[in-house]
């Protein structure tokens, strides 16, 4: 039993992942066999940049994109490393492994790889989310020295420690606020009245179309950013805070915050496509080395796409293309 031999599994099959599964479909493998495998192997985040360097197209443009994803284990109850977190996508609390990802975007050709990630376990290893992208933004910039321009995070990481860590590198920043946020729109660089609510602002024609200058609470004096209020739906209004200074366009600043929604894209594909979120087993080693081989199906399921130029989604559907054709021709379940 290898990582190869599991991994081919979680690309082949289609709607069950389960160890029972796997055993039943190979001879001479047992339930027992796999799963000392994956409890005795140790896979690390490492593998991802091993496997994805060698496909990345860089761009000195580039984006790095972090956003986390809850693997949902709604029904678990002794499951390791399962806590209970709020899930974006159920709008919800729920019980699930966080996994906050880095991705890697190249504008000029419109394609998108996954370099890292981190599992949100603080009681094994006593980190918060933002801890874990401190380091994915460091590993990226100092160890994989990654040429990139933009980093593009959501508001739960729009955080002054993120923030001043990536203006320190001398990247660009763009980051939705909290509407409970507290700025300061005087336009003074070290302001002197009182801060309020985003969403208590007050703004021009002219400052909706070429954003404000504000300050935000409890940055340092005289730390400026420029904050556009951006409209995304009928609904709901996003203020993206950035560091650029010379960025007077609410509609370019708007397509700059579209280029986030490619993780999204990895996390939706990731749960549909590799079964990251299916593994029944108990020990955290086992979920983390699960999740770890998901990623690795992910990125040769990409890769494959890529060469092909079809998408994921049809390299994966069409494993069952040849099964489909054999049992049109010659029915083993005759219809009658």
């Amino acid at each position: 039993m290898t990582r190869i031999d599991y991994c081919e599994y979680l690309l082949s099959s289609q709607i069950n992942y389960t160890l029972t599964h796997f055993a039943e479909h190979t001879e001479g493998m047992s339930h027992d066999k796999i799963n000392r495998y994956l409890r005795d192997d140790k896979l690390t985040p490492r593998l991802i940049w091993e496997h994805v360097k060698q496909d990345i197209v860089y761009d000195s443009n580039g984006y790095l994109l972090f956003d986390d994803t809850i693997i949902d284990k709604q029904f678990s109850n002794k499951i390791e490393s399962v806590r209970r977190q709020y899930s974006g996508n159920a709008h919800a609390v729920i019980k699930g492994i966080g996994v906050v990802n880095c991705v890697y975007v190249n504008p000029s050709i419109d394609r998108f790889w996954v370099i890292d990630y981190r599992l949100f376990d603080p009681d094994r290893d006593g980190k918060s989310k933002l801890d874990h992208l401190s380091d994915m933004l460091s590993h990226a910039a100092y160890k994989k020295c990654l040429p990139f321009n933009k980093v593009l995070v959501d508001s739960w990481y729009a955080t002054h420690k993120i923030m001043l860590k990536i203006d320190k590198m001398r990247k660009i920043y763009y980051c939705p606020l909290k509407k409970n946020r507290l700025v300061n729109d005087s336009g003074a660089p070290m302001p002197t009245t009182s801060y309020q609510r985003i969403d208590h602002l007050c703004w021009r024609q002219a400052e909706l179309e070429r954003g404000k200058i504000v300050c935000i609470n409890k940055f340092p004096k005289g730390y400026q950013v420029k904050l556009f209020q951006i409209p995304m739906s009928t609904h709901r209004t996003e203020h993206i805070a950035t560091n650029a200074m010379d960025q007077n366009s609410a509609d370019d600043v708007r397509k700059e915050c579209a280029v986030r929604w490619k993780v999204e894209g990895f996390h939706r594909e990731a749960k549909q496509l590799t079964g990251i979120e299916k593994c029944q087993c108990r020990l955290g080693r086992i979920q983390r080395n699960h999740i770890t081989c998901a990623m690795l199906v992910w990125i040769c399921m990409k890769r494959a796409a890529v060469t092909a130029g079809k998408t994921i989604y049809r390299i994966k559907h069409d494993l069952l293309k040849h099964y489909l054709l054999q049992e049109l021709r010659s029915p083993s379940l005759a219809f009658a």
